[in-house]
């Protein structure tokens, strides 16, 4: 009978130390987490005053269309927000830390003014940490570039709101499906932050092309959700063909939502997000993902290269109240529930970036 006890106690303390071990694997240790283990796209946001992570006059360059203090928001609760994952904890976002882990290195955002809200929030979320270090801002064409002079990094955006090209000929305006000479500007880049989609739904006069090509064919008009899925697998061919993953990392930023319809968070007499103050409570937002999700998601898993979705669909969608609304760059004659105010949500997807590099 002794010799029964003594097994079963050895096999309990094996087991308890065992569960122990892969438990700390898993939590990390004080000083972060394991990028790898942690789900860092599923939690609550959550009042903490420390937070924002930087002051508007902190960042003079803040564009208008995101300075929604400066343009007369009243309210400032929704700047006091911080992202909790539900499994983990974040970082706080280090710029110094940031800054010197990148030094001597490039980062460009490629895409719409999505990306340039994220790299307007990480110009201002690096600019607060280091002040006083001196910094040039310039545009080359399409292209703007944020160098930290003193790191030599540049933080850069080039403004291409399909990935694919937009080519002007006889016939007019062409978007090409299968076409991505736009790439020329990514080369020789060190970190590469994608992003496309808020364009492809754009019909009448801020729709910038005239016919599609896809192959061989023309056509006046296609499903745009499949001329999406095109588009994202001539960029995926190109990251496949073009990315040395040993000396680039890639991310794609995900599909930032927009919040023009309270019934999908349940509050049916919203018609958009004007007054909206606080996030949607709990981690799931009633309406669900858009279903442009499913699409990138789908052609992400056939690239053979390494590439990490910033999966910010989720966090963005409980965040109804971090848009300009009238606070934007229209005022009171526009309704902005697209893009987001900074100080705001953008800093959190950075924040996450931070986590993963």
């Amino acid at each position: 009978m002794g010799v029964r006890v003594q097994c079963c106690s050895s096999f309990f303390f094996f087991f308890f130390f065992l569960f122990l071990g892969l438990a700390s694997k898993v939590r990390g240790n004080g000083s972060g987490w394991d990028s790898k283990q942690c789900d860092w796209f599923t939690g609550t946001w959550v009042v903490d005053e420390s937070y924002p992570l930087y002051q508007p006059d902190t960042c003079p360059f803040i564009e208008r269309e995101f300075r929604c203090q400066g343009n007369g928001r009243p309210d400032l609760i929704y700047t006091h927000y911080r992202w909790h994952p539900l499994a983990c904890n974040l970082l706080r976002f280090d710029g110094v830390d940031f800054l010197e882990k990148m030094r001597g290195k490039s980062i460009m955002f490629v895409g719409d003014s999505l990306s340039r809200n994220q790299w307007q929030s990480l110009t201002c979320l690096l600019h607060s940490a280091v002040p006083n270090s001196n910094y040039t801002l310039v545009r080359v064409g399409d292209v703007s570039i944020f160098t930290f002079t003193e790191y030599r990094v540049k933080v850069m955006l080039d403004r291409n709101v399909y990935l694919v090209d937009v080519v002007k000929e006889n016939i007019g305006r062409v978007l090409k499906l299968d076409s991505i000479e736009g790439s020329k500007l990514w080369q020789g880049i060190d970190m590469l932050i994608f992003n496309t989609w808020h364009w492809w739904s754009r019909r009448g006069p801020t729709q910038p092309w005239d016919y599609i090509q896809l192959g061989g064919q023309i056509l006046k008009d296609m499903d745009r959700m499949k001329a999406f899925e095109e588009a994202l697998k001539t960029w995926g061919a190109w990251v496949d063909t073009n990315v040395d993953p040993k000396k680039v990392k890639v991310f794609f930023q995900g599909i930032s939502p927009s919040h023009y319809n309270g019934s999908l968070w349940n509050e049916p007499s919203a018609k958009s997000c004007i007054r909206q103050k606080t996030p949607v409570p709990g981690s799931v937002y009633p309406g669900g993902p858009p279903a442009a999700v499913a699409v990138l998601k789908s052609v992400l898993s056939t690239i053979k290269k390494p590439v990490t979705l910033l999966d910010i669909t989720m966090l963005s969608l409980l965040r109804k109240d971090g848009h300009p609304s009238i606070y934007g760059l229209t005022g009171a004659s526009g309704m902005d529930c697209s893009h987001w105010c900074l100080p705001g949500v953008p800093d959190t997807w950075n924040e996450i970036l931070y986590n993963l590099i």
